[in-house]
This record gives C-alpha cells, structure tokens and sequence, in this order.
C-alpha cells in the first residue's frame, strides 16, 4: 500500500465522522493493540516455517552423509498457532463494536439495579 498525506488525512478525517471526537483515540488504541498482536502471530507463523525448512535441510543432508538425521523438535501443529491470532481477532471486533456503538441503557436503569444490590446488603447484614 502505497498511502501518501492527502489519502491518510482523508482516511483520519472519515474516522473522526464515523467514531466522532471522544471515541477515536480509544478505537485507535484498539487498532493498535490489534496490529501488534497480528504482527506477533505472524512472527510466530514465521519462525516455524522456517523451523520446518531447517528441520527438512537437515534431514536432507544427514540422508546425504548416511548419518543419523539430527531432527528438530516436533512444533505446534498449525492449529494451536493459529487460535491466538482468531482469539485476537474476535476479541478486538467486540471491543470496537462496543466502543463505538453507543449503550442503549438508560441512566435509569441503574437504579434499580443499585436498589437491588442496596436491598442485597441489608438481608446480609440482618
């Protein structure tokens, strides 16, 4: 991707409509959490692909030479590398979704809540 000034403004000008001022640093922090952990995963993707190519070459080689093939550990199976990475995903559109949906509940709807928890108290006390 090739973004210059005027396309990133745009893109940040859009956002601020679409989220509004108060909600946009808290959605760009969660964007933020949302890359580094993407850029985790796909380091980890990374390292056992080329731990597998080491694994192989060293197999090629010990079957060359007639030795016993010095193998590496078996890694994670494919499976249990990628579940962090949906986790994250999942995790992350929830938190956005919820920050820039505004709460349908009434303040007073908590009232009654606190007179429930209040009521709460007083039956344990007693």
């Amino acid at each position: 991707m090739n973004l210059g000034m005027p396309e990133m403004l745009f893109i940040l000008l859009l956002a601020l409509v679409i989220v509004g001022p108060k909600k946009l640093p808290e959605v760009a922090r969660q964007l933020g959490k949302f890359l580094a952990e993407f850029k985790r995963a796909s380091n980890d993707f990374k390292h056992q692909i080329e731990a597998e190519m080491l694994n192989i070459e060293l197999q090629e080689r010990a079957k060359k030479a007639g030795e016993d093939p010095k193998v590496l550990p078996p890694e994670e199976p494919w499976e249990r590398l990628m579940r962090p990475l949906a986790d994250t995903v999942s995790r992350t559109r929830q938190e956005l979704i919820s920050v820039v949906t505004p709460n349908p509940e009434p303040a007073a709807s908590s009232e009654p809540a606190e007179q429930a928890s209040a009521s709460a108290n007083r039956a344990e006390h007693n």
